[in-house]
This record gives C-alpha cells, structure tokens and sequence, in this order.
C-alpha cells in the first residue's frame, strides 16, 4: 500500500480545499490535525488513554516510526 499526503482544509465536516487532485472512487483517509492548545486534566488524559489502549497492540512502534521517516525523506534533497 502506497501512502500519499495531501493538506485539506475542513470547515464544519465539510471539505473547504484540498492541495492536490484526489484520485477518482473512495479513498480511505486518516485525519490528524492540530488542536489549540487546551488544557487536559488528568482525567480526560485518563479517559483518552482507556479508549485507546490497545488500538495498535503487537505493533512496533520503533520499525514503524523507522518506515515512515524513510518514507517521507526518501524524495528529500541531500
């Protein structure tokens, strides 16, 4: 499975602009996007950690961080 990145912006569940041209048919999308800076309180941090425990178990945190590094500088000048 091949990774690409395009930037979005969404604006209230909808898609506003997106950087490149998506390919035709369904795409299945990870979002990750930058929260302001709120304060957690132990208990939030405690409630987020319970519902995602174990959500990557048995992988390699390590290799799969490795992976990914090699794959973003892999088109990086030297």
């Amino acid at each position: 499975m091949t990774h690409k990145i395009a930037e979005a912006i969404i604006e209230n569940g909808q898609i506003k602009h997106v950087s490149k041209k998506l390919p035709s048919g369904r795409i299945k999308a990870h979002l990750i996007y930058d929260e302001d800076d709120e304060k957690r309180t132990k208990k939030d941090i405690q409630k987020i950690i319970r519902e995602t425990s174990g959500i990557y178990k048995g992988m390699d945190a390590a290799a799969e961080s490795k992976k990914l590094r090699e794959c973003w500088e892999r088109n990086a000048p030297k």
